[in-house]
C-alpha cells in the first residue's frame, strides 16, 4: 500500500451534499441570468447617458452582487422573499429606461414561472413546500 492510499483511508468521510429542490434550482438559474442581463443593462444606461457613470455602474454592481447573494439564499423561505423584492427593484428600472423595464418584466415572468413550476415539481417529487 502506498502512502497516498493510506492517507485517503484515514481521511474523514465527506458529508453528502444537500439535495436541492427544483424550486431552488430554477430560481437560481433565473437570478444568474438576471445578473448577466444587469451587466448589459448598466452599459446601456451609461451609453444612453440616462444617469452619470458612477450611478450606472455603481448601481449595476450593487444589483449584481445582491442577485448573486440571492442565488445562495433561495434555499430558505425568507431568501425567496428576498428574491421577490429584487424582482421589484428590477421592475423599478422602468423609471430609468423603458426598455430596461420591459427586459425586467420578461425576467419577472421567468421568476414567476420558476416559482410555480418549481413548486409543482417539488410536490410531484414529494419534497414538500419549499416556502
Amino acid at each position: 500500500m502506498s502512502a497516498n492510499a493510506s492517507a485517503a483511508d484515514d481521511a474523514a468521510p465527506r458529508k453528502p451534499r444537500r439535495a436541492r429542490t427544483a424550486t431552488e434550482s430554477l430560481l437560481s438559474v433565473v437570478l444568474v441570468m438576471e445578473a448577466v442581463v444587469v451587466i448589459f443593462g448598466a452599459l446601456v444606461i451609461y451609453g444612453l447617458r440616462v444617469v452619470d457613470p458612477l450611478a450606472a455602474f455603481g448601481g449595476g454592481a450593487v444589483l449584481i452582487v445582491l442577485l448573486l447573494v440571492a442565488v445562495r439564499l433561495v434555499r430558505y423561505p425568507w431568501g425567496q422573499w428576498f428574491g421577490h423584492a429584487l424582482q421589484l427593484v428590477l421592475l423599478a428600472t422602468v423609471f430609468l429606461e423603458v426598455l430596461a423595464g420591459v427586459a425586467a418584466a420578461i425576467f419577472v415572468g421567468f421568476w414567476i414561472w420558476a416559482v410555480i413550476k418549481g413548486r409543482q415539481l417539488d410536490a410531484a417529487n414529494g419534497v414538500g413546500r419549499a416556502s
